[in-house]
């Protein structure tokens, strides 16, 4: 598989790598979302890498593991490590500095979660060989690992390891453009299609035939038992939100549309906000407010499903897992496939939010932009799909408003008649210096084709939000 995107993580790691003091570098996301291969690449050109992977055994396994990593890769070493491989932590770390003593060695403990679940000193070992080893190597230590909430635990105020690493890089799923690289077969729209099905994880892409159609994809991935969307479906239920009833309540309730904060509690009969922060900081749940609210004033309290794979396993295909498990996928995928355009209505606008704020760091909106989102009045009503937000002075103002709707064809003249009423409620509630609503720009999305449009409008596309970086 070709390697796709990640030039900001890349450049991350490079500039980690060139910098005078050999301090450790955190890289950690989700599971599938590609951090191996990340460092993978980011390692190719370095001349002496050790690589390590952590599975939860025993510490004389993984040393010893460790030590035939070392021995492949100085294999004119004096010390035999197959007859005698590293007997601790400490004397891997100290023989690792010994190496490194006049070239650079990188050693990246991947999986470093798995690591610590049977070393559990391994931090404190950690710290005390940086405190002492100081300059005087020039080991590079890279920790990676795919258990979010213990990735960030150990980088806390009274962790081990807290003001230890020189770069804490996070890796998150594909955005549109990234994910449209992954499926250069297809057309814009057909990508726009697979995004909000599947996501922007790299491994779920790979999976997806480009020859084949959306029904045959879903059947095989989906339509019978074990089949890899709902084996990963289960997977992140379980490892990235845990089993806990409570939290599987919270995701549902925000699958069926549930999305205030009491509407959550009043589905699981409890205050949800712990389980919320957590969904939170996995990036599988995001708070929504409207782009004109502060968020840390603002007492509103919306929800979504952020991560497009999980709403489609939550939605369209939990509702009839119970018969796809049974073998019934061939009559059920039809089912699931009319229920698509209904489904993806909010994540391709979600995609054409992401557009616009490309848009705004490419300067193409203007300038002084500082935030693109969704807006609604506090009763709900007038809803516009996408405000963007500048600050000339000291004040936010809106610039624009946007629609985004999930068709092959949008009358522009359509869509402007009903933003404008919306324009006129935005930029009265923001009050005095509120500008012209007549003077806002319009933005209007479709995915193939936008009619009608006078010059003064931007329209957009899937084959502009879906245009490979």
């Amino acid at each position: 598989m070709a390697f796709v995107g990640r030039e900001a993580e890349l450049r991350a790691l490079r500039d980690w790598w060139s910098g005078p003091v050999p301090r450790p570098a955190l890289v950690w996301g989700r599971r599938r979302v590609g951090k191996t291969a990340l460092i993978e690449r980011f390692a190719a050109g370095l001349p002496r890498v050790v690589f390590h992977t952590g599975a939860g055994e025993p510490p004389a396994a993984e040393l010893a593991q460790l030590s035939r990593a070392v021995a492949r890769v100085f294999p004119d070493e004096l010390r035999d490590l197959a007859s005698n491989p590293y007997h601790d932590w400490h004397d891997a770390l100290d023989h690792l500095a010994r190496l490194a003593s006049e070239e650079p060695v990188l050693l990246v403990l991947d999986e470093f979660p798995e690591l610590i679940s049977t070393s559990p000193a391994l931090p404190g070992i950690l710290r005390a060989f940086l405190d002492r080893s100081g300059h005087r190597t020039h080991l590079r230590l890279l920790v990676c690992g795919s258990a979010v909430r213990t990735m960030w635990s150990i980088q806390q105020t009274r962790a081990p390891l807290y003001g230890r690493f020189d770069l804490a890089l996070p890796v998150y799923p594909f955005g549109p453009a990234e994910a449209a690289a992954m499926l250069p077969e297809l057309t814009p729209a057909q990508r726009a299609l697979v995004y909000g099905i599947v996501g922007g994880m790299p491994l779920y892409l790979t999976w997806w035939r480009q020859g084949e159609s959306v029904a045959a994809n879903l059947l095989r991935l989906a339509g019978r038992p074990g089949s890899p969307l709902l084996t990963e479906g289960r997977l992140i239920m379980h490892t990235e939100v845990g089993s806990g009833a409570q939290t599987a309540e919270v995701l549902h309730a925000l699958a069926a549309g549930r999305s205030r904060h009491s509407e959550i509690q009043d589905v699981t009969g409890a205050d949800p906000s712990r389980i919320l922060d957590r969904l939170i900081e996995a990036r599988l749940v995001e708070r929504v407010l409207p782009v004109t609210d502060q968020p840390h004033r603002s007492r509103r309290r919306h929800y979504r499903i952020a991560d497009n794979f999980l709403a489609f396993y939550l939605g369209p295909l939990l509702r009839h897992r119970s018969e796809l498990e049974r073998g019934q996928g061939e009559t059920i995928m039809p089912a699931v496939v009319s229920a698509l355009d209904d489904h993806l209505g909010s994540p391709w606008e979600e995609a054409f939010r992401d557009h616009l704020r490309r848009m705004a760091r490419q300067g193409q909106l203007g300038e002084s932009v500082v935030a693109v989102g969704p807006w609604w009045r506090a009763d709900g009503g007038d809803e516009i799909d996408a405000v963007v937000m500048a600050e000339p002075g000291r004040t936010r103002v809106p610039v624009a408003v946007g629609e985004a709707k999930w068709s092959r064809r949008v009358d522009a003249v359509r869509v402007g008649k009903r933003l404008a009423p919306k324009a006129v409620s935005l930029t009265a509630q923001l009050g005095a210096g509120a500008p012209d609503p007549a003077g806002l720009r319009h933005v209007v999305c479709a995915r193939e084709e936008v009619t009608r449009a006078d010059p003064d409008m931007l329209t957009v596309t899937a084959a502009d939000i879906f245009d490979p970086v």
